[in-house]
């Protein structure tokens, strides 16, 4: 949670529901941002 929540600081929702949801895409950016740093690997032939 805590690299979370550096992204933006606080959650700018009141409502839980809200802040379920902002956290959920604060979670997919972050996702978004490791996999750039993934390698894939491919067999030659």
């Amino acid at each position: 949670m805590h690299c979370v929540k550096l992204l933006g600081q606080r959650l700018i929702a009141r409502d839980f529901d809200r802040q379920v949801a902002e956290l959920e895409v604060r979670i997919a950016r972050l996702n978004g941002y490791t996999a750039f740093g993934i390698f894939i690997t491919e067999a030659m032939e």
